[in-house]
């Protein structure tokens, strides 16, 4: 997007934080190119972004109470959750507090008892546990240099399964060069007992893990794809066609 139409620019020790609108999209960018959320001013709670649509697959596998979000960035996946699941419990973990401001004032998140905004460092937050465990854990965490390392790493996977239920899912966005990262694949396997993913096409290579197998056709499970589409108003089934097992 033009820096004409830079709505806002202030920095942290972590690097930029710039707000664009064109009229039509908004969209946080942390680096020179870098697009890190994007709404539609119009609709706000439908997810622009690939890799976001692709992150809402575990609702195929599990009717969520409560989800928590470990990279907040402008908020368009709890936007959406918060839209589509009816009496959903979101916690959103952002490590820098100007971005958590850029996405309150700019993204029109929404507020409420049920949504829970906290600063924190999410490698940090998940070791010390959350107060409960969660349906669904997704896991956005990138910054000026990209993802997150600590991503990848053993303790982060353990921490992350230990703050799911016994039938929730884990979503992981990861480059796609961790594609064949099979070192990555047998972490999660050692604490989750499906791990699907697929290649969205966009750069990104998205990870959905389960602690209990998921045994549902074919058939079952684009049929609930399908609804979610209409709900969320995404195409799920496009992402739903990619997944594979892992």
């Amino acid at each position: 997007m033009s820096h004409h139409n830079l709505l806002h620019d202030s920095a942290d020790e972590l690097g930029p934080i710039r707000v664009f609108d064109d009229g039509q999209y908004r969209v946080l960018s942390f680096a020179e190119g870098d697009e890190q959320s994007r709404i539609r001013l119009s609709t706000p709670h439908i997810l622009q972004h690939e890799y976001t649509q692709a992150m809402m697959l575990p609702l195929l596998f599990c009717e969520p109470k409560r989800v928590c979000i470990l990279g907040l960035g402008g908020g368009a996946l709890l936007n959406s959750l918060y839209h589509a699941v009816p009496g959903i419990h979101i916690t959103a973990v952002e490590l820098r507090q100007e971005v958590m401001d850029a996405a309150e004032m700019y993204f029109k998140i929404p507020k409420g008892k049920r949504i829970t905004l906290d600063v924190a460092n999410a490698i940090d937050y998940i070791d010390e546990g959350l107060p409960k465990k969660v349906d669904i854990l997704m896991t956005d965490l990138y910054n000026t240099q990209g993802m997150d390392r600590a991503v990848l790493q053993g303790n982060f996977i353990e921490n992350c399964a230990k703050n799911i239920k016994e039938d929730g899912w884990l979503a992981l966005n990861c480059w796609i060069d961790h594609k064949n990262n099979h070192e990555l694949t047998q972490l999660l396997k050692v604490h989750f007992n499906d791990v699907r993913a697929l290649d969205t096409g966009s750069g990104n290579w998205v990870i959905i893990a389960g602690k209990r197998k998921n045994n549902s056709n074919a058939k079952a499970l684009k049929a609930i794809a399908q609804k979610l589409s209409t709900q969320l108003e995404i195409p799920l089934t496009r992402w739903l066609s990619r997944l594979t097992d892992l």
